[in-house]
């Protein structure tokens, strides 16, 4: 039977493992022919036992222990005196040894990508001792490689954005054995545009120009395979993803070759009138454009910018637009890329141009004023109805609107000025006055008459003049004070002056004293020429006992035309000064008291006249209290007093009492009236003062009027001290004495029998009795 190069490769392999095997195996320990030799009074026997390394295979899968190989020791004559122990890496629980005949076995399947190799250390034992025969050695077990790991691609899958990007494969078993780790690269997937280089793994393209925006990403697959890509290998793919990076290979182009838009006249300046855009089929900085505006005839009127975001054309208001002006306006504009690659210049200009026009819309404008701002100037002296000056609007629309004229109140709240609607004529309408107020600005409105909703407004800044008419007067309060021995000529206080009007040249002041003042032999006045003047003395000898205080009036002149003038009074307190001149005491009392009057005496002093405030408040509280109405309790018997009567008009409910003054004695009225609206207190009938008058004629009016009233009236009140009267009780001999009636009924009783009861009962029974006084008769 012929082999075939493969499988003679393989036998060769197979043969060659197995000679390695067996010269391992037969690696017993063997006696050296060399004979012992003696050192200095001691013997030392020469080791008896060669180590060599041992070999095991990764990966074995069999049932029972593989078996490693053989420990010998010359000493053992193979009656089993000696024993034999092993020691070190994975003794005992991966490596086992048979210590009676030194065969050593794995017991776990090994690795050799986890571990390659373990050192372990074997010694032979007297079996009845337990002591060494031999000295302890150190030997070596090494982990045999076989194909059990596939080519890994460590870090995919890959992504490469340039053609010169490749990965490269590494496998996990020993390159130094056999062809396990020669790997070779092939690609599975990504033909015809990519190869690989089958030794290094280097990507590569395979076609020229490819275009990114045709497609931009590939997907490859890669293969790796060992044993040099032969049969029987293990193999490991991976993916790359290949991006073609952009170039500026495409430039700018208008989807259109023309625009337009229409734009209101009434668009804000700054506005965005339109949004343009040239495509470019490429991305990032290579698309990048700018705008402008190359020919046409809104130049001034429009510009354009980039939007960096989208890379769009933003066409802006500059001025505002007029219809009635310009109707359209034709604009040229170019876009060009910022970033140019030389290398594709041959592909055409990379800019574009378009048209844009732009149709500007006719709307209905409010009126505009001839001047954006209108200043005046009026004298604060002018009267009302002065003309200050016009202002002109007009309706800038085509129809031309007649305008109407007013003045925004809410900047003329104090309505100084009238505007004629028609003719935009300003003028005053109150008094002026520039100290108040020097400029006014106010607002003008202008509204068409058709179409009031269109306001325009205009803005007008009034400067009042000034006129002389304010006098000067005194810059300060002056609080000036002169000492006792003060001499004379001595300065004691300089003076200056405002006035609230505003000359053009500035102020100047004129200072003098009054005329009554000008003879006096106390003080003299010096104008200093400079709107100051200064206070002089003119003696000595002030003493404030005779004189604490002086009054010099001063007369002061303006220089206007014309001009006004001011007297003003300078107040000078006489003092008590030290020796610098400084005040201490300028009271002329401060300086009296202290002679006549210790601290003690003024005490004593307030002490008294507290003490009588006191009395005085007690006496007026006393006399108050007497005057008042005492209450009187239910209880207490008063005499001719009756204390309280039961509402005959409100029934019995009504318990409220009452005053009977004015029926007991109808020759007589009261001065204080009583309210119709609340109940009468209780006062003594003794008490009140009383004014006499002819007769009852007043009563006697006033009673029937009360009494018709209640007849008609069934709402009004119970409570009226001439009207209603109480109710006695049943238990009463002359029994009730509420049987008065009403003018609208007939009563036939007979009081004649009150006048036998006593003085008590008299004026009872002169009111209701039969004789010619009777008041009802």
């Amino acid at each position: 039977m012929k082999l075939g190069k493969v499988e003679f490769c393989h036998f060769l392999q197979i043969l060659a493992l197995f000679l390695c095997l067996s010269g391992m195996n037969q690696a017993e320990i063997t006696r050296s022919r060399s004979k012992p030799y003696f050192q200095s009074g001691r013997t030392r026997t020469k080791r008896s036992w060669v180590w060599n390394q041992f070999f095991v295979l990764e990966e074995y899968m069999g049932t029972d222990p593989l078996y490693v190989g053989k420990l010998h020791s010359d000493v053992d004559k193979g009656d089993g005196s000696i024993k034999y122990i092993l020691s070190g890496e994975g003794a005992s629980s991966i490596f086992i040894i048979d210590e009676n005949t030194g065969d050593i076995h794995a017991t776990k399947r090994l690795d050799r990508e986890e571990q390659a190799y373990y050192t372990l250390r074997a010694q032979a034992l007297d079996r009845l001792t337990n002591k060494p025969v031999e000295p302890e050695s150190e030997f070596v077990i090494k982990i045999q490689d076989i194909n059990d790991n596939e080519p890994k691609f460590l870090d995919g899958p890959y992504t490469a954005g340039v053609p010169e990007m490749s990965p490269v494969a590494t496998d996990a078993d020993d390159p130094t054995y056999g062809n396990s780790a020669r790997v070779v690269y092939s690609i599975l997937q990504g033909q015809p545009y990519f190869s690989v280089e089958p030794k290094t793994g280097v990507i590569k393209t395979a076609l020229p120009n490819m275009d990114r925006e045709a497609k931009d990403q590939y997907l490859l697959v890669i293969q790796a395979k060992d044993m040099v890509g032969q049969n029987g290998g293990l193999s490991g793919t991976t993916s790359v993803t290949v991006t073609l990076t952009d170039v500026n290979d495409n430039p700018p182009r208008f989807p259109r070759r023309s625009y337009q838009y229409n734009v209101p006249e009434s668009l804000p300046v700054a506005s965005v009138v339109a949004r343009i855009k040239a495509a470019d089929a490429d991305v990032g900085p290579n698309a990048e454009m700018e705008y402008k505006i190359v020919d046409g005839d809104g130049l001034g009127v429009f510009k354009v910018s980039v939007d960096k975001d989208t890379q769009e054309g933003i066409i802006t208001i500059q001025k505002e637009l007029d219809f009635e002006a310009k109707t359209s306006y034709t604009l040229r504009i170019e876009a060009a890329n910022i970033h140019v690659d030389p290398r594709f210049l041959s592909l055409g200009p990379f800019s574009d141009m378009t048209t844009v026009k732009i149709i500007v819309e006719d709307v209905d404008e409010p009126p505009v004023f001839t001047s954006r701002l209108y200043s005046m100037v009026v004298s604060e002296a002018a009267k009302v109805g002065t003309i200050i000056g016009t202002v002109a609007a007009h309706d800038p629309d085509a129809s031309n609107s007649p305008v109407r004229y007013s003045i925004d109140r809410n900047t003329d709240l104090e309505r100084y000025f009238n505007i004629d609607a028609n003719s935009g004529v300003i003028t005053t309408a109150k008094s002026l006055d520039r100290e108040t107020n020097a400029v006014h600005n106010i607002t003008v409105l202008a509204m068409e008459s058709q179409n009031p909703a269109q306001i325009g407004r205009g803005y007008v800044a009034i400067t009042i003049l000034d006129i002389n008419d304010n006098a000067p007067e005194f810059a300060m309060e002056y609080e000036t004070t002169v000492c006792e021995n003060a001499q004379p000529g001595q300065v004691i206080q300089k003076i200056s002056a405002i006035d609230k009007d505003d000359p053009p040249n500035g102020h100047q002041f004129y200072f003098s004293l009054t005329a009554e003042a000008a003879n006096n032999h106390n003080f003299t006045l010096q104008d200093n020429k400079d709107n100051t003047a200064t206070v002089l003395t003119k003696r000595n000898g002030f003493r404030r006992q005779e004189q604490s205080v002086f009054y010099l009036p001063i007369f002061i002149v303006d220089s206007g035309s014309p001009s006004l003038s001011s007297t003003n009074t300078l107040t000078i307190r006489v003092c008590d000064c030290d020796a610098d001149g400084i005040a201490q005491t300028c009271n002329a009392e401060a300086y009296i008291l202290p002679a006549g009057l210790s601290t003690g005496a003024l005490i004593a002093i307030l002490a008294c006249v507290l003490t009588l405030l006191v009395l005085v408040l007690l006496i007026v509280t006393m006399r108050r209290r007497k005057k008042e109405p005492l209450i009187f309790d239910e209880e207490r018997d008063i005499r001719e007093n009756i204390v309280r009567y039961d509402d005959e008009g409100g029934g019995e409910e009504d318990t409220e009492a009452f005053d009977m003054a004015a029926l007991r004695n109808l020759n007589i009225m009261r001065d204080t009236k009583t309210r119709r609206d609340v109940t009468p207190e209780i006062q003594f009938l003794s008490r009140p003062t009383f004014k006499s008058i002819p007769d009852n004629v007043i009563f006697r009016e006033f009673i029937w009027e009360r009494l018709k009233e209640a007849d008609v009236d069934p709402c009004a009140p119970p409570y009226d001290s001439l009207q209603t009267y109480a109710f006695e009780g049943n238990g009463s001999v002359a029994e009730s004495l509420s049987s008065l009636d009403s003018i609208s009924s007939n009563s036939d009783q007979n009081y004649d029998y009150l006048s036998d009861w006593g003085p008590r009962f008299k004026r009872l029974a002169d009111m209701y009795g039969t004789g010619p006084e009777c008041l009802y008769s």
